[in-house]
Formats: C-alpha cells, sequence, structure tokens
C-alpha cells in the first residue's frame, strides 16, 4: 500500500491550474516544429505565422553563434588584466615603464565588448534579471503577456532610441564629416583615436553599441513572435525554457 502511495506522488499533479489554451495544445501536439534551440513547441501555426516563425529561428540561430563569443572573452580579459597587472608591480620593482595605455585600454574594450555581445543571448535564454513579486507564480499565459507588453512598451522603445542615438556619434567617430561626407574610404586613417599616448582607436568599440543594441532589437522582435505564438495558442514554452530566469530579485 505504501508503495502504491509513492508511485502515485511521483506522477504529475491532478488538477494541476494551468491554461485551458495550453492544455489544448499539448493534446494537439502531434508535430512539433523546433527551431535552434527546442524551447518553442509549435503546432498548426497558420500562414501568417510561419514566416515570422522562420524569422525567429533565423535570429535564434544567429544569437547563439554570437553568444558563445562572451565566453571567451571572459578568458581574455582576466588574462590581459593579470598580465597588465603584473606588469604594473614588476616594473616598479624595477624602476621600468612595462605597461602600457595600449594594453589597459584593450582591458576595457574586451570588457565591454564581453557585455554588448551577450544582451542578444540572455534575451532569448530569459536568465536576465527581473525584480518582481508575483511573475514567477503565475500561468505561462500569463506570462506571456507581461512579457509581450513589457517587450512592447519597454524593451523595442529602448533599442530603437539607442540605435538613433548612437548612430550619428559612430558615424563621427569613424570620420564622417558634419555635412555627410567621408574625406576617404580608409576610416582607419581618419577614426576617433584615444586621447591617451599610445591609445587604441575609440571607432571600433563604439560601434559595439549599435552591433550590442541591434541583436538585442533582433532578439527582442524574436521573443515577440514567440509570445504571440503562445498567446494565440499555436505554441508553447517546453519545460527547457528558463523563462523568469534563474537569476530573481524578487
Amino acid at each position: 500500500m505504501a508503495r502504491d502511495r509513492g508511485r502515485r506522488r511521483t506522477g504529475p499533479r491532478p488538477g494541476r491550474p494551468d491554461d485551458v489554451v495550453h492544455q489544448q495544445v499539448d493534446s494537439k501536439l502531434t508535430e512539433v516544429e523546433s527551431g535552434p534551440d527546442p524551447e518553442l513547441q509549435v503546432v498548426d501555426a497558420p500562414v501568417w505565422l510561419r514566416p515570422l516563425l522562420g524569422y525567429q529561428r533565423a535570429v535564434d540561430w544567429l544569437t547563439e553563434r554570437i553568444g558563445v563569443l562572451p565566453k571567451y572573452l571572459v578568458v581574455a580579459v582576466i588574462v590581459v588584466g593579470f598580465v597588465n597587472a603584473g606588469l604594473r608591480y614588476i616594473g616598479r620593482f624595477v624602476g621600468a615603464q612595462l605597461t602600457s595605455n595600449r594594453y589597459i585600454e584593450l582591458q576595457w574594450y574586451l570588457y565591454a565588448a564581453l557585455f554588448l555581445l551577450a544582451f542578444a543571448y540572455i534575451l532569448k535564454h530569459g536568465i536576465n534579471v527581473r525584480v518582481d513579486f508575483w511573475f514567477a507564480d503565475r500561468s505561462q499565459r500569463t506570462k506571456a503577456w507581461i512579457d509581450f507588453i513589457g517587450n512592447l512598451i519597454g524593451l523595442l522603445p529602448f533599442c530603437l532610441l539607442g540605435l538613433w542615438v548612437v548612430a550619428p556619434q559612430i558615424l563621427r567617430s569613424f570620420g564622417r564629416s558634419p555635412d555627410g561626407s567621408w574625406r576617404t574610404p580608409a576610416v582607419w586613417e581618419i577614426w576617433e583615436q584615444s586621447p591617451d599616448p599610445s591609445g587604441l582607436p575609440r571607432a571600433p568599440v563604439k560601434a559595439l553599441l549599435f552591433v550590442g543594441l541591434g541583436m538585442l532589437l533582433l532578439q527582442g522582435l524574436a521573443e515577440m513572435v514567440k509570445l504571440i505564438a503562445v498567446l494565440t495558442g499555436h505554441g508553447r514554452f517546453s519545460e527547457r525554457n528558463v523563462r523568469g530566469g534563474p537569476t530573481r530579485v524578487e
């Protein structure tokens, strides 16, 4: 008798609350369409939704590829920082200047690239920090509505505003004149340089702002497609999806 009760406990809980829409999707989920990361299960996608899902899969694929880079940049930041600190103290000991602004600036360039290139990956996997006190216990559909509205009025306008603000500054840093002309196609000859002696050019690291915000915008639109699929009853997030994130402040 005890064994039977133990076995019954290991099964799914009867009567566990969930959305009726998702129960219907589960019952019809005979043919699952998955992207590169099978976090979204889609069934019976209508014609109008299929191109959007194609866009979502393409952006997810690109985000996954770019998202691999930051883990290598972490190692590079640590190595460069360790070498810079070591050379600085050794130089004091031997009475020589062993460090250079070039390597000091390289450290914070890599640090900036680490975060900017990880924005879209963090959003895709839902591991961004959330500050809330009731999101985690809501149904999947309610979470989808919260994310949809939040992305619509917060994330996407922020990305568009950021791109609009940084684009002219990046072009000016690469050497574009105020009248919109370019003195030479060899931008590396005229781009903005560091004000510090032997420093690195500023233009490439400023361009990373556009890359980071651009990828965040593309991934934000891809997340909107996923949320639309869920809200229209044509999909649901799988258990692998960590939407809501392991990093939470409640």
